[in-house]
């Protein structure tokens, strides 16, 4: 696209340089040809008003000198006519000149008044031409004398021929302005079409050596697109119509035993009759007669080396450049490797089905065992807690303190037996029952806890600092679980403290997932015992300074890593501790089910 709009650009430009060295010149000689002819139409008109005024005056003067004759005595007619020839042209002389100098509005006053002292004068002297005829010669000439005292035009005439004249040399001075703005045009218009030229060659100079590197950078891109042709592992080959080989890289000479001086070889012939199957031959025929891609399509093989080769063909049509026939790319993948890894892989397949089968039977065991010790184990411990309350009625006041505590010793020890079968079981089902994904609000789950917890504690002051916490995708009643042990170990393991302070807070990691954070200025514990924490009832302090089953952090390492995160703590003994899980920030918590 870049290419052709350079050409689209290239081709504006020379356009625009042969409209400049050949119509630019053309214009400016048609403009000055035109302004030349202006210029003598101006000079020819200001030429004929000034022949015009002349022949007026002379007419008048002529009229008036043959009106003198005849009061002289000249009683020719020729004179006659002549003392008349004003007042038969004089106004057709005026009209005309009124009609040459239209664009004049100076001239149009002078000749309105050159118009009435014509007409005074015609007037005069056709009074003196009847008083004439009347035999007055006295008044004759009377009326001569006012016409050329009171109508005089010789003024008028010298003003209409000295604008004229002015006119004229303002005219001539334009023209020859005009000719040498023209000179001046061709000049330029020279010196552009030599430049333009100059341009045109060192373009053409550039085009020529832009298209010479072209052409090596071209011829180099083909030599190193043969190199990587022949150099790239997977057999590939080119064929024509008539599926005879046009080109081969070696993977494929070699695969196929073929000689790589032979120039074309068909390919039913190629490999010992590998690619003899009619079925294949014809799915590729297809491929260059309907333009039908072939892919991915699995055969074994018997190639040169005696060996049968689990191959994938992919075929497709190609358009040569140097002809109109098609061409048809073939490539060859030898997968015999991956095949029998799949054999492999099918067979720890089977494998594993038979440990998931194993591991479904150890599950129903498992849940058999649950129900035996939801079960059976309760009945012996109902046993000894109820025989020991009738023992302790049948002696009586017989009872003395080493007996009382004896039977409390053997009442809450079967209890606390009783709570650890009752927390195993939990435990249990939290490894076995499936999770209910949806979207749960983190916020309100630890506000209900954090009001839970609460709950009983009226004597104690405790400073919670929770930050904005987001929607997750998991099993609320096992989150809940998880908050539920948290924090309520940070309200158990603040218990000693005048004020405790618990934060919940939220942060992201490189990874885009949450980690939530529960941190507390409790009793905190030592860092060599973290790997104990989170077993099954595995306690790090005395069951007398605080309560517990030691069940809690395995219950919420176990919720954790059923969806998908992790579960670890920080603490130093006296100075609070910090318990931190990670979730996913999206739905695919349901993978790890």
């Amino acid at each position: 696209m870049k290419t052709r709009g350079i050409l689209r650009w290239r081709t504006a430009g020379l356009l625009l340089a042969v409209l400049v060295i050949v119509a630019l010149p053309y214009a400016v000689t048609l403009f000055g040809a035109g302004d030349t002819q202006r210029a003598s139409a101006w000079v020819t008109h200001s030429s004929a008003v000034k022949a015009l005024t002349y022949e007026l005056a002379y007419l008048a003067r002529d009229s008036e000198s043959a009106t003198y004759r005849m009061l002289a005595g000249d009683s020719n007619e020729k004179t006659r006519k002549r003392a008349l020839s004003v007042v038969e042209r004089g106004p057709t002389l005026v009209r005309q000149l009124r009609a040459m100098t239209r664009d004049n509005p100076d001239q149009q006053i002078r000749i309105g008044a050159l118009e009435s002292s014509v007409n005074g004068r015609i007037a005069l002297m056709g009074q003196a031409q009847s008083r004439l005829k009347n035999g007055d010669t006295a008044g004759a000439r009377q009326s001569l004398r006012d016409a050329g005292d009171l109508f005089v035009i010789s003024t008028e005439i010298d003003d209409i021929v000295h604008i004229e004249d002015r006119l004229l040399e303002e005219r001539q001075a334009a023209a020859r302005q005009q000719m040498v703005n023209g000179r001046i045009v061709l000049t330029v218009t020279a010196v552009a079409q030599l430049l333009l030229l100059i341009i045109i060659v060192l373009m053409s100079e550039r085009q020529i050596g832009q298209r010479q590197r072209a052409e090596s950078r071209e011829g180099r891109a083909v030599q190193r697109s043969q190199l990587i042709f022949q150099a790239v592992r997977e057999p590939i080959a080119l064929f024509d119509e008539n599926l005879n080989s046009l080109l081969v890289n070696n993977a494929f000479s070699e695969l196929y035993g073929l000689d790589a001086k032979q120039s074309s070889r068909p390919l039913a012939g190629i490999g010992d009759g590998a690619w003899s199957d009619p079925a294949l031959l014809q799915r590729l025929s297809d491929v260059l007669l309907r333009d039908r891609e072939l892919w991915d399509h699995d055969l074994i093989q018997r190639t040169v080396d005696g060996v049968e080769r689990h191959l994938v063909v992919n075929a497709r049509r190609l358009q040569q450049q140097d002809t109109e026939a098609p061409a048809l790319l073939l490539t060859v993948s030898d997968v015999t490797t991956r095949a029998l890894a799949e054999q492999k892989v099918n067979e720890l397949n089977r494998q594993l089905e038979g440990k998931v089968a194993q591991i479904s039977d150890v599950n129903r065991e498992l849940e058999a065992f649950s129900y035996s010790v939801s079960h059976d184990l309760r009945a012996p411990l109902r046993h000894i807690a109820g025989f020991a309350r009738k023992l302790e009625q049948h002696l009586g006041d017989r009872v003395d303190d080493k007996v009382s505590h004896y039977i409390e010793v053997i009442a809450g020890s079967a209890q606390r037996m009783a709570q650890l079968i009752d927390d195993l079981l939990v435990f249990s089902r939290l490894g076995r029952g499936a999770l209910r994904l949806q979207a749960v609000d983190m916020q309100s789950v630890v506000e209900e806890v954090r009001a839970l917890a609460e709950s009983g504690m009226e004597g104690r002051r405790i400073v919670w600092t929770i930050a904005p916490l987001p929607m997750v995708i998991g099993d609320e009643n096992m989150l809940r679980t998880v908050w539920q042990n948290l924090l309520g170990n940070a309200v158990k393991y603040t218990g000693q403290c005048d004020v405790a302070r618990i934060e919940v807070s939220m942060q992201q990691d490189r990874h885009g997932d949450y980690e939530f954070t529960v941190a507390d200025n409790g009793a905190g514990f030592d860092m060599q015992y973290a790997d104990k924490l989170f077993g099954v009832f595995q306690r790090l302090h005395r069951a007398s300074e605080f309560p517990g089953n030691g069940i809690g952090l395995a219950n919420v390492r176990r919720i954790v890593a059923r969806h998908g995160g992790r579960v670890w703590a920080e603490a130093e003994p006296g100075q609070g501790a910090r318990f931190h899980f990670s979730l996913p920030a999206t739905d695919m918590a349901g993978a790890h089910t």
